[in-house]
């Protein structure tokens, strides 16, 4: 008998492919679509574990864009407090696809935030991106002044980038209910104060996000035609949820959805390709070995296993040793005590409000 199943990869059944894989065996889930000519400029974006790529790609001597770099000498502990060295210009993280869109219109002047300074204890915040300045400063005019700077620097990102990396990270978002300016936290979780009847909650669903990158991506090559796109799903659980259900029921919807839209996109498009460092991060055939102790922060080790098979696979890195581990061996990985280099995430301060 012939059947359509009889010819294909053995990466294409799970009991070879996962089943009879051993615990920290990364597997063969990459093939890049596309090749990334090492002197490419490539603009990073996304959510917390972005930053996790960006510095990956940046290590291992690729083309990252920094078109707002740190001024001076200054250690990067302390630049990346203040949002440098995190992205490809310092707009922190951009957690939906709707903030993506939004900082494309605004920066060509196409849209204007609104409440878009926050304050706190009498200092001021640019509610766009509130961690970079994490003191503030002084005046609100100050605040417009340095915006008006970074838009300039997002605009080079745009002209330059010959590939763009972005990680989806959230569904969940909240926004001011007339204008629709979205934030990449709430309103009083940073600076500012939450008024119930100015912002409001939104879980964008699949056809928005998608409708969302689609006008993200018509605009990038609009500027620069030949420009590809590699895109991820964060597998950072939600730290909370406003949408009323379990965070881990939330994070699960969140995460579906994403992984949705990249999968179409993926289809759809011969100029994006899809990295699985969700799956990769996510299996269950690692025992929860790459997450620390919080269930929650990826690991040092998942970190590099994830960004190994990546830089492995174009060629920038020698692939992950493929080496035999038992179940027990994953089990006694030291999570704790491999801490992940420190990264900036407004998603972490709803910590503070649990109880």
């Amino acid at each position: 008998m012939h059947s359509p199943y009889t010819d294909i990869e053995e990466r294409a059944f799970w009991r070879s492919a996962v089943g009879a894989r051993s615990a920290l065996d990364p597997g063969d889930l990459y093939r890049p679509k596309f090749a990334i000519p090492r002197r490419a400029k490539i603009a990073t974006a996304g959510s917390c574990f972005a930053q996790h790529v960006g510095r990956s790609l940046r290590g291992a001597g690729l083309n990252v864009l920094d078109e707002e770099p740190v001024p001076g000498a200054i250690p990067d502990s302390e630049a990346q407090r203040y949002g440098y060295r995190l992205y490809s210009a310092r707009y922190g993280n951009i957690y939906t696809t709707r903030q993506l869109l939004q900082l494309h219109r605004e920066a060509y002047g196409e849209f204007t935030p609104e409440a878009a300074v926050w304050e706190k204890d009498g200092r001021y915040y640019d509610a766009i991106r509130p961690s970079v300045e994490p003191n503030g400063l002084e005046t609100p005019e100050l605040v417009a002044q340095h915006r008006e700077a970074h838009l300039a620097a997002v605009r080079d990102v745009y002209e330059s980038a010959d590939i763009v990396v972005f990680t989806f990270g959230l569904t969940e978002a909240w926004e001011h209910t007339e204008s629709k300016t979205v934030y990449p936290t709430a309103p009083g979780t940073i600076a500012g104060n939450f008024d119930e009847t100015k912002f409001n909650f939104v879980n964008l669903d699949y056809n928005a996000i998608m409708k969302d990158f689609l006008e993200f991506r018509k605009r990038i090559k609009a500027i620069k035609k030949r420009v590809k796109f590699v895109i991820t799903v964060s597998p950072v659980p939600l730290t909370a949820t406003a949408s009323g259900q379990h965070v881990e029921v939330a994070t699960v919807y969140s995460k579906a959805v994403l992984r949705a839209v990249c999968g179409s996109l993926y289809e759809r498009f011969s100029d994006v390709d899809y990295f699985p460092s969700y799956e990769i991060i996510t299996s269950t055939n690692n025992r929860g070995a790459y997450f620390e102790n919080n269930k929650r922060s990826v690991s040092t080790k998942g970190v590099q296993t994830a960004m190994g098979m990546f830089l492995g696979a174009h060629g920038f890195a020698e692939k992950p040793i493929r080496k035999p581990a038992t179940a027990a061996s994953a089990k006694s990985v030291p999570t704790s005590s491999t801490k992940t280099d420190d990264v900036v995430c407004e998603d972490e301060l709803l910590e503070a409000f649990a109880k």
